[in-house]
């Protein structure tokens, strides 16, 4: 069992920035694909970004080149650097790992983007 304890969001004007962190509760290995999923109101879950050892980073087609993940595996901990920040990024951000073949998530933390 892997507990996500996710933190960082808030509220940002558009072209803002914000990083968000996700901590696993025990040590993962590198190997462990990690990440981010979106959900705004009324659509369905999306990819934000996932990443593993051995592989370039995955990112959502709408957040590519704006979006960083990174990950440090001494502290089982995955960020997301969030840069150029618009009204459509609004949406609670789950972090997720997989281990095993079980999906692990987060409880989410919401970004809301809005002058």
């Amino acid at each position: 069992q892997v507990q996500l304890v996710e933190s960082g969001g808030g509220l940002v004007q558009p072209g803002g920035s914000l990083t968000l962190s996700c901590a696993a509760s025990r040590t993962v290995f590198s190997s462990v694909p990690m990440g981010w999923y979106r959900q705004a109101p009324g659509n369905q879950r999306e990819l934000v970004a996932r990443i593993r050892s051995g592989r370039y980073p995955d990112y959502g087609d709408s957040v590519q080149g704006r979006f960083t993940i990174s990950r440090d595996n001494a502290k089982s901990t995955v960020y997301l650097r969030m840069n150029d920040l618009k009204p459509e990024d609004t949406a609670v951000y789950r972090c997720w790992l997989r281990v095993e073949g079980t999906d692990y998530w987060g409880q989410g933390t919401q970004v809301t983007v809005s002058s």
